[in-house]
């Protein structure tokens, strides 16, 4: 039987995957027997391999054909300046909020005797289901002056740190406790041994979960928009709206690529060369449990209690308000329904897209790992790294320029769909495939099957709980998605997030309500399955 492939657990979180995807560390095995696939399955990949890198020949192209002094012009402003000033000071006081939050509430869940420890691990998991834009909805509707840079690391943080707890609770469930052991055998006191021993071993859960959070905070439109902090992501679509694919617009959009790619390098680089295994399996053990005194449990639980109330009670408290204040006639059906049905067919198509264009891509990857396979992969890793604006942009300016029949349809929202979350449904097929023994699918072409059907008829069906896991993400990820949307969808296209927007730009908090209630409800699938992999990853 091959070798199932670990994936690391920030890359369950996010759905998107993206970054601790690529700092995951490849299988060691030799490659799999019979693993060169058709040559279908290699043009497919390519194919999907070129669409993805489309936003980024958008930004170079565009480059080139705006010619350096016209770039200087419009990058070299003091507006640019406040927006870069803006959106460092937003990211180097968010990410280590939340790495601190996500590592003590990961502590307190997984490593000490607080009462109620696994009511606080589901709380802590729970906020992923609000969207982004509706923790700013909420603060908004209950403190109206909040705005500013405040305003925009307190909500991104009540949003964004489930991304760093999830990755490290899971680490801190399957450590080995020997390890400590040892640590206090030599004399550590036990905060020497968690700073010196335990903390480095969650290096690489921290520097996923970071990069994670980081690319949400650089590509982030609603949340920052509603609270009036500007950044590129909210200059950017103003800009657009303003002058339509104006070169003001897409200079921006180079220099927040750019930032994304540089977070990327230094996602990478900080991930250091150590090793986080052990040789053998050792022997089965309880992790370690520190024992809490009735003081020390009094003042610890005030730390989930307060973030659970800023992170759940305020968006969900400030929902009922507005349903309640509003009645019956908030619910207009004649609106809500066409909207439901349209974010369902809009998230059912795309996941199934998705998902069947990242099959050829993670065939390769697991049964033919070689250089090519691997840069192929790469592309769409790196790609959907970017701002879902900088995909918007690049599809607008391809479409009008060489496939204008196809500008603001249902197609181009489809592709911007395909070009953004096919990492979150490539990391769960990957695993599946991984886990399909090759030797079977040897087997069925010995038997005179073709390569394409020992696939259909072997792998897809051995590894389908993986790609209804990815499939999953995506859909769950459509139905939240807001920017791309916004840009690229055909006139009268009215989904649950932009029908919820639309009421919040008219400042109709309580007709907004039915909307976000429904993301919400739609959203909690995808947390109790991010919570129970995070569980099975760590095996428990």
């Amino acid at each position: 039987m091959s070798k199932p492939v670990t994936l690391p657990e920030a890359a369950e979180v996010a759905g998107v995957a993206l970054a601790v995807t690529l700092a995951s560390p490849r299988p060691h095995s030799r490659r799999a027997r019979g693993g060169r696939g058709g040559t279908w399955v290699i043009a497919i990949s390519i194919l999907v391999s070129l669409l993805a890198l489309l936003p980024l020949a958008f930004i170079i192209g565009i480059s080139i054909k705006t010619g350096w002094a016209t770039i200087a012009e419009l990058v070299l402003r003091p507006r640019v300046a406040e927006l870069l000033i803006n959106t460092v000071l937003l990211v180097v006081i968010t990410i280590p909020l939340c790495i601190a939050l996500g590592v003590a509430l990961a502590w307190l869940t997984e490593r000490t005797d607080l009462p109620g420890r696994r009511l606080w691990s589901v709380l802590a998991t729970a906020p992923i289901a609000v969207p982004a834009f509706v923790h700013s909805y909420a603060w908004v509707s209950l403190v109206p002056p909040i705005h500013g840079l405040f305003a925009g690391v307190l909500v991104s943080v009540i949003a964004y740190f489930p991304f760093l707890y999830l990755p490290v609770a899971a680490t801190l469930r399957r450590l080995d406790p020997a390890i400590e052991d040892v640590s206090e055998s030599l004399g550590l006191k036990p905060w020497a041994v968690f700073f010196r021993v335990v903390l480095p071993q969650l290096r690489l859960a921290i520097c996923g979960g970071a990069l994670l959070v980081g690319l949400h905070l650089l590509a982030e439109y609603g949340l920052y928009a509603m609270i009036r902090f500007d950044t590129f992501t909210t200059a950017i679509f103003d800009q657009f709206q303003s002058s339509f694919n104006g070169p003001a617009a897409n200079m921006l959009a180079g220099v927040l690529a750019l930032c994304c790619l540089l977070m990327l390098t230094a996602e990478s680089a900080s991930r250091g060369h150590a090793r986080y295994a052990r040789v053998g399996s050792g022997s089965a053990r309880l992790q370690r449990t520190q024992r809490l005194t009735r003081n020390t449990k009094a003042a610890t639980l005030l730390l989930p209690i307060i973030t659970s109330v800023l992170a759940l009670g305020v968006p969900l408290i400030t929902l009922a308000q507005w349903l309640i204040a509003g009645g019956a006639d908030v619910w207009r059906m004649a609106e809500i329904l066409p909207a439901l049905k349209q974010t369902l067919v809009l998230a059912s198509v795309g996941a199934v897209i998705t998902t069947c264009a990242a099959v050829p891509v993670a065939w390769l990857s697991i049964r033919s790992p070689g250089r090519l396979h691997r840069i192929l992969e790469s592309c769409n890793y790196i790609t959907s790294s970017l701002p879902g604006i900088v995909v918007a942009l690049a599809l607008v300016t391809v479409t009008i320029s060489f496939a204008r029949p196809i500008y603001q349809t249902t197609i181009t929202v489809l592709l911007a769909y395909l070009l953004m979350f096919l990492p979150r449904a490539l990391v769960s097929l990957r695993a599946g495939i991984a886990q399909a023994p090759v030797e079977l699918e040897n087997i069925a072409r010995s038997l005179g099957r073709s390569p394409s059907k020992a696939l259909w008829l072997i792998t897809l069906r051995l590894a389908a709980p993986g790609a209804a896991a990815g499939a999953a993400l995506v859909f769950l990820a459509i139905t939240n998605e807001l920017t791309a949307t916004l840009l690229l969808s055909p006139s009268g296209t009215r989904t649950l997030a932009t029908g919820f927007w639309a009421m919040t730009s008219e400042i109709d908090y309580a007709a907004a309500a039915p909307y976000a209630l429904i993301m919400i409800l739609l959203s909690l699938p995808l947390t109790a399955l991010l919570y129970h992999q995070s569980k099975r990853t760590a095996g428990r």
